[in-house]
């Protein structure tokens, strides 16, 4: 696969736009709005997704499963890179390998790694190579980072009927096994929630698809 080059103006648009904001809420932390994943329950299960600017993907996962609907804690960070303890200035250089991402702890009873798989597929494009909307480059691309076989299996068995019966062509989406996970900057956590008018990737919306047959 060739990877794109970043497009430094939106990267750095977001870059920036991080500092300057006069939010009253970025003192909040996600310590404080949510369990941390050490304190989680037995029994509970990890969901590594990658489908963009992961301010947006972390805004849509919690209001479709947050709530007592399956998701129980969530963190962005980054994901499938080379480099040891990558900066977000680092990330978006496209040089260190790494996806911008979102880890899901959640509980299985509740929402199914398959229903959360589904809605992955439809709430980003995964048929633009490296690309979601204005952001271009190899930290936006879309990746499934599965934890263990069955999930590697759920995870071929979604995307092969996502893209006969939803998108009707090849995905760019990658399914790999998760590596190392490194939590994105303070700043970043719950970042829409703290900003309700900051950045949002058009690409970042929930499609409408007819249910995948069994």
């Amino acid at each position: 696969m060739s990877f794109g080059a970043p497009a430094l103006g939106t990267t750095f648009s977001r870059f920036f736009r991080t500092f300057s904001t006069s939010s009253p809420f970025l003192s909040l932390t996600p310590k404080s709005t949510s369990r941390t994943f050490n304190t989680m329950a037995s029994g509970t299960q990890t969901a590594t997704l990658a489908a963009g600017c992961f301010w947006g993907v972390e805004h849509l996962f919690r209001k479709e499963f947050g709530s007592g609907k399956g998701l129980l804690d969530a963190k962005v960070g980054y994901c499938g890179g080379n480099t040891t303890s990558p900066s977000y200035r680092a990330v978006c250089s496209g040089d260190t390998g790494h996806a911008e991402a979102l880890k899901i702890t959640f509980d299985p009873s509740l929402v199914t790694y398959r229903a959360l798989l589904e809605f992955f597929y439809r709430m980003h494009d995964p048929t633009t190579p490296n690309r979601q909307g204005p952001d271009i480059g190899t930290q936006y691309r879309s990746a499934v980072f599965t934890h263990g076989d069955e999930q590697h299996g759920v995870a071929e068995s979604v995307t092969e009927k996502v893209g006969k019966e939803w998108y009707k062509q090849a995905l760019s989406t990658q399914l790999i096994p998760a590596g190392q996970w490194w939590d994105a900057e303070d700043y970043h956590q719950l970042y829409l929630h703290k900003n309700p008018s900051g950045y949002e990737c058009p690409a970042h919306f929930v499609r409408t698809f007819p249910p995948l047959s069994e």
